[in-house]
């Protein structure tokens, strides 16, 4: 198909939120870019990370189907990206390509595909100068088809500058527009065609990489030749690669699971066709390699849409296969769930009432928990839940996803600190209630060490309920990531939890003995 644009221009910038991004005084010239050209809200799918959104947004395949990385990887691990993608329909069709950005790319790109490159380890306001500054004479060669260009410092000062609510996030943004406007004057739009959007967004303390709307929707500006100018309904992350497809005259991605957004492109009846046909023959062969690929053979999906390729055919696969392998797993998650409170049911209701007994006959010691009320074991361990909580996202304002988790060691030594916190009231709670300080040593601690069992009883549930969505290992398709960082969250609680509770049943022992030695010592005098 003939090319409606000379060239095409990537701009990515890099975690830009779309409120952001549609203030006037904070962006003024991105804005005025919308006015004349065809823009959009665009939405993304977890996780809202680098390393998948570039995967994404290069290959039209969402993260379950490309070969990227899910989780951003360091540097060195990286891999090359496998799959058809731009740069390599670009090289088919003998197109000159170049990128210029941060050093990801290096890893993710074959090398082979680029005609000129620039990378950068650095992800501030002055790498972003150097990237723009050896990006703006390739615009000047009519040679080059296709440039990328990766903007970073609104990231940068996400990550390390106090997120949106910080004023310097604005700052990175407007320094952004402001090399748009040098980059645009490069440019003839009446040959060449601009895109500008971003990967991800960022919550308000800074961080990605979760669930929250506000991470999951971007920008999209695309302006110049073959683009119809106006306001169009949201669009999707994996559009992106069809669409930029289609202006460069390329073949569509083999595994993209977008589609061309034809009514933002002046495209000509005969255009419009050829990208018709295109495209479905491209998500047809796409839906039955899918369906081959997670074994599904013994079921037609053909009157849901297989034959035309759609998207729908794809999700129809998936909604058919899941509660299937589901359905097993939740029945054992239950059994285990139920297990431990068909023992306490009947602990309470046969043990606790023939030990009430003997100790009223024969004045014998009842054992720890045996005739306590076991609703205060139940109570100090949602105190515990309510504390921890309330600390993690009333105080902290942490969500509970990966948007949160700035680090191992920042997770780590905050889960530390906070379990303890919230264990002591709840342990104290449950131990005066039970009147734990007038029992042996031993009862003391095994009327401690129910109420932490108790504790990693409620902990254990987020871990069930995502061993029966999820299984135990990712497969065929990506995880539900609500649940599997919730089961992440609680296991580490577990862990800590643990460690705490042992020292704590330690520390009443030792008290309580030290106590009934000092009144044995007492009563001798």
């Amino acid at each position: 198909m003939p090319s409606p644009a000379r060239r095409v221009v990537f701009v990515l910038v890099d975690a830009l939120r779309e409120d952001t991004s549609l203030r006037p005084e904070v962006m003024p010239f991105l804005n005025e870019l919308r006015q004349k050209g065809a823009w959009a809200t665009m939405h993304s799918r977890p996780p809202s990370l680098s390393q998948p959104g570039y995967t994404t947004l290069f290959t039209g395949a969402w993260p379950d189907l490309s070969d990227g990385p899910v989780l951003n990887l360091d540097y060195a691990q990286i891999p090359a990206w496998t799959q058809d993608n731009l740069f390599s329909a670009a090289r088919r069709a003998g197109l000159q390509t170049a990128v210029s950005g941060f050093n990801w790319f290096e890893r993710l790109i074959p090398g082979d595909l680029l005609s000129k490159v620039y990378f950068t380890a650095e992800e501030d306001q002055f790498a972003d100068r150097a990237v723009v500054d050896a990006a703006l004479p390739w615009l000047d060669d009519a040679h080059f088809a296709f440039v990328s260009i990766h903007l970073d410092q609104v990231d940068f000062a996400g990550h390390h500058e106090g997120g949106p609510r910080d004023p310097r996030w604005n700052a990175a943004a407007r320094r952004c527009d402001d090399l748009l406007q040098e980059i645009v004057a490069a440019l003839d739009l009446k040959q060449d065609t601009l895109l500008v959007t971003s990967d991800h967004g960022q919550i308000e303390r800074g961080g990605h990489g979760g669930t929250e709307a506000v991470v999951l929707t971007e920008p999209f500006v695309l302006v110049g030749a073959g683009v119809r100018p106006g306001h169009y309904p949201d669009v999707q992350m994996v559009d992106v690669a069809p669409t930029l497809s289609a202006l460069l005259g390329l073949s569509l991605p083999a595994s993209a699971q977008g589609r061309v957004l034809t009514e933002m492109l002046t495209l000509t009846p005969r255009q419009m066709q050829v990208v018709e046909e295109a495209e479905a023959a491209q998500q047809s062969r796409l839906a039955e390699s899918y369906l081959t690929a997670i074994g599904v053979q013994d079921v037609s999906f053909g009157e849901r849409g297989v034959g035309q390729g759609s998207q729908q055919a794809i999700d129809a696969i998936r909604l058919w296969r899941l509660p299937r392998e589901q359905l097993p797993r939740t029945i054992l998650a239950l059994i285990i769930g139920l297990f431990p409170l068909l023992f306490v049911i009947r602990r309470v209701m046969f043990a606790a009432p023939h030990a009430r007994k003997r100790s009223n006959a024969e004045g014998v010691p009842v054992p720890g928990w045996a005739l306590l009320d076991f609703k205060r074991f139940v109570v100090g361990a949602l105190f515990y839940l309510f504390l921890f909580n309330l600390r993690y996202a009333g105080l902290e304002r942490r969500t509970y996803s990966l948007s949160s988790l700035r680090s191992a060691e920042d997770l780590l030594s905050f889960l530390g600190v906070t379990v303890l916190i919230a264990l002591l009231p709840g342990w104290l709670l449950s131990s005066n209630g039970l009147k734990a300080w007038r029992l042996g040593a031993r009862q003391a601690a095994e009327a401690s060490w129910t109420f932490i069992l108790t504790t990693l009883y409620f902990l254990l549930l987020p871990a069930l309920w995502s061993y029966s969505l999820n299984g135990a290992v990712a497969s065929w398709t990506l995880p539900h990531f609500p649940s599997m960082f919730l089961a992440f969250f609680s296991l580490l609680q577990i862990t800590f939890v643990v460690g705490w509770g042992l020292i704590l049943t330690a520390v009443c022992s030792v008290i309580i003995s030290r106590r009934g030695i000092g009144r044995e010592k007492v009563a001798r005098l």
